[in-house]
């Protein structure tokens, strides 16, 4: 069981809602990952415009957790700002927060980000930070007390993968607040990987809408999930540098 706050989730598969070019494949997508979180952007959304033009009235919210994030945001004061929409509309009381530094990579602010956890927790919102796979800053975030961690896999959209394991890894030991692994995944190994590593969950946008066949790939990253979850559980043999025999040799007959 995935727990972050007082919300509890099943599924360890987090789902983005935006660069879907077609609510209806949309909607497929969502079913076919067994997702129970949805995550968009406050800042592409006409809230009050409820006229079937975007996934709120395409989907029965109930069935679902919303995750609004603050996206387009590059100051902790907008990130704030955004924030404040979200939850005036009644949608959620969490709030993904996204504060990007840099134009070309879309690599997140460390001190912005930070400002504005600060604040959004001073204000009572359920926070999960955006961040890069900086272990230091990760844990400074939850002495701080966010509720989760999102560090990047890669930067977003490049479906470059998981391209520091090793700092995923430590963010993961040493956290006392889940960990989801955000941004940069492509395939279903990338996602199993992640949670081989002990990551609690991930979550995805580009690998899904951007793919050939989004309600496949969304199966697929739900397998995948599952699959890297179960073998994190059940604990991997250890790397070796030589061949060990698959069978003993005692009791062997020797001709």
């Amino acid at each position: 069981m995935l727990k972050i706050g007082h919300h509890s989730f099943h599924s360890r598969l987090l789902l983005g809602t935006g660069k879907f070019d077609d609510l209806d494949i949309q909607s497929q997508a969502v079913e076919a990952s067994g997702t129970e979180v949805l995550t968009f952007a406050v800042r592409r959304l006409n809230l009050e415009d409820r006229d079937k033009h975007h996934f709120l009235d395409t989907l029965d919210l109930k069935r679902f957790t919303l995750l609004p994030n603050t996206a387009g945001a590059s100051t902790a004061e907008e990130a704030v700002r955004i924030a404040e929409l979200a939850r005036a509309s009644g949608l959620c009381d969490m709030i993904k927060v996204e504060v990007i530094g840099d134009g070309i990579t879309l690599l997140p602010d460390p001190i912005e980000t930070y400002k504005a956890c600060e604040i959004l927790l001073e204000k009572g919102f359920i926070v999960l930070p955006y961040i890069s796979d900086d272990v230091i800053l990760a844990k400074r975030l939850q002495l701080l007390g966010v509720h989760a961690v999102m560090p990047g896999a890669s930067p977003i959209g490049a479906g470059r993968g998981i391209i520091n394991p090793y700092n995923l890894e430590i963010i993961m030991e040493q956290a006392v607040v889940p960990v989801i692994v955000d941004a940069g995944l492509r395939s279903p190994k990338d996602a199993a990987y992640a949670m081989e590593l002990g990551a609690d969950g991930v979550l995805l946008n580009t690998a899904v809408s951007g793919s050939g066949d989004p309600v496949k790939m969304a199966k697929a990253m739900r397998m995948g999930v599952e699959a890297g979850r179960l073998a994190y559980e059940a604990g991997m043999i250890p790397v070796k540098r030589y061949a060990a025999a698959s069978s003993p040799a005692e009791g062997m007959v020797h001709t």
